[in-house]
């Protein structure tokens, strides 16, 4: 049986000022810049960095892609 790999990304989410953050489950981090960005056609969405290279892929998921949370991110220093 073949396995898939699984990442686990945080990608952030911008439209105008406002921003949040999503994590993301998916079979590659270009996968869930496409799912984040269907669903946010008019927002600029890109992964979060720094991204934890230990915790990225995610083994024994059967579903691969999927959103599993957001929060506000925090606001930039001017």
């Amino acid at each position: 049986m073949e396995r898939r790999k699984t990442v686990k990304v945080s990608v952030e989410v911008r439209s105008g000022t406002p921003r949040f953050r999503v994590g993301v489950l998916a079979g590659s981090i270009e996968k869930a810049l496409s799912l984040v960005g269907g669903r946010y056609p008019h927002g600029e969405v890109r992964v979060a960095f720094p991204a934890e290279p230990a915790g990225i892929f995610v083994r024994g998921l059967s579903d691969p892609v999927r959103m599993v949370g957001a929060r506000q991110a925090s606001p930039m220093a001017a």
